[in-house]
């Protein structure tokens, strides 16, 4: 009888985090402080984020970086998670593929955000910080940190992107539930907000936006920090138990994948599933596709520009080396909240330019498309965000058959989508469209942006 799921013990839970940076022969830019223009140093970033988090920023050294044992200890909650045979989507498409996906919805909150929150929750309590501020898209992230604020016996606000607060309720009454204040943005409860409403009363928000908003409310309250779910080197670490358990695993199915593949918005779980592998091919040469599946709509690595930009709207925040759509860029309001975000983390960036690594752009009735897919051959109705990744896969599994030739195929099922049921509403009924992005927008928008790189 064939195996179905892969599953480890909780011995097996990684007990260091996987630094990529350490391995890269081309390391990312530096982050430039907006007034000077001048890298940053690391206790530049203390009176934003605990100073753990600051140093692993920055760490370019150390390969493995320790897990701490309580953060391990929560980890138990629903780590290792399973790595999944796809048979039944393989029959479905009748392909000489392999396909397999780690499934990180098996986490209290559905998705895989929980890695990076219980870290930086652990290490704001361990430095006596009492308050903790964040922004989410889709909500996965704020969910996620509502849930880990509580573990440590902290008081969260989450900005959550206006669009979505309206479009997933659910999601935010999770937050609510685990204790945490959840706030529309834009909000006129900071400068940011307000400034955002009058030039554009009926604005819906973006990640950009919620940031600032975020990152303003962090450096008013006294003993408070700033923590996210995406982006920044810090959590693209965190994540990456996902790609370590998912390597033993891969070996106790036999095999190992020529294509690894995670949806794209920031990029946590798409370093987490792809980072470990990656190591290989950095310090093996081994021979290893890996794949970013970003929203048409909001195409920075296939449509963006490799260019220092501000992570959020405002420009509170480092300029960061990314491949970037231009921080006032507004994304259109697809269902795949989590991957409306201007820019990419300055580690995928670099990976990108230096060609270690693919990204591929998805229409959204494709990703809805391939999900109802998944369900039906899975019996897992899948997040929008990680349909992206689902669709790509497919896409892979097509080429194969029109090549005849087997390939394995491994993807990050980041999240479910039992509280996207809206969306998939609306798909089914026929009322979602593609949005697409013309080249005069991108142009447009890029030409605004200050030319540091030259």
């Amino acid at each position: 009888m064939s195996t179905k799921k892969f599953l480890l013990e909780e011995k097996d839970i990684p007990t260091a985090w996987y630094n990529i940076v350490a391995d890269m022969k081309n390391k990312p830019l530096p982050i430039l402080n907006p007034q000077t223009k001048q890298p940053m140093k690391e206790e530049d970033l203390y009176p934003l984020f605990s100073k753990a988090a600051s140093h692993q920023e920055m760490n370019t050294t150390d390969a493995w970086i320790e897990i701490p044992e309580e953060v391990r200890e929560l980890y138990k909650v629903w780590r290792p998670t399973p790595l999944v045979r796809a048979y039944g989507l393989e029959k479905m498409l009748d392909t000489p593929a392999h396909i397999y996906f780690k499934n990180e919805s098996v986490s209290p909150i559905g998705s895989h955000k929980l890695n990076s929150a219980i870290a930086q929750a652990y290490y704001c309590k361990q430095e006596g910080v009492t308050n903790i501020t964040t922004e989410t898209g889709a909500g996965q992230w704020g969910a996620a940190l509502s849930y880990a604020a509580k573990a440590f016996g902290l008081e969260l606000a989450v900005y959550m992107v206006k669009v979505s607060y309206h479009q997933k309720p659910y999601r935010r009454s999770i937050m609510q539930t685990f204790g945490a204040q959840v706030i529309a943005s834009p909000s006129m409860s900071t400068k940011a907000g307000r400034k955002i409403l009058t030039d554009h009363p009926n604005y819906q928000g973006s990640l950009g936006t919620a940031i600032s908003e975020a990152v303003e409310l962090a450096m008013q309250v006294p003993n408070c920090k700033y923590t996210l779910g995406s982006v920044l080197n810090h959590v693209m670490l965190h994540q990456t138990v996902i790609g370590l358990e998912a390597e033993k695993q891969m070996e106790m199915a036999g095999e190992y994948p020529d294509v690894v593949i995670g949806c794209f918005g920031g990029g946590s779980n798409f370093s987490g599933i792809t980072f470990p592998f990656l190591r290989h091919k950095l310090t093996d040469g081994k021979d290893i596709r890996v794949i970013a599946a970003e929203p048409a709509s909001c195409p920075k690595l296939t449509r963006g520009q490799f260019q220092y930009d501000f992570g959020d709207e405002a420009g509170y925040t480092p300029l960061i080396p990314m491949f970037t759509l231009g921080h006032n860029f507004a994304p259109a309001n697809i269902h795949a909240g989590g991957l409306r975000y201007h820019g990419a983390g300055s580690i995928v960036s670099q990976l990108m330019k230096d060609g270690l690594m693919n990204a591929a752009d998805v229409k959204q009735l494709d990703t809805f498309k391939a999900a109802t897919m998944f369900a039906q051959a899975e019996g897992i109705i899948p997040a929008p965000e990680s349909s992206h990744a689902i669709a790509v896969a497919i896409r892979e599994a097509e080429e194969a058959k029109k090549e005849g030739k087997a390939r394995t195929i491994l993807f990050n099922l980041s999240g479910h989508g039992l509280i996207d049921m809206a969306a998939y509403d609306q798909y089914l009924a026929g009322d979602l469209t593609n949005y697409e992005v013309t080249d005069e927008d991108v142009a447009k928008n890029l030409e605004e942006l200050e030319k540091i790189i030259g």
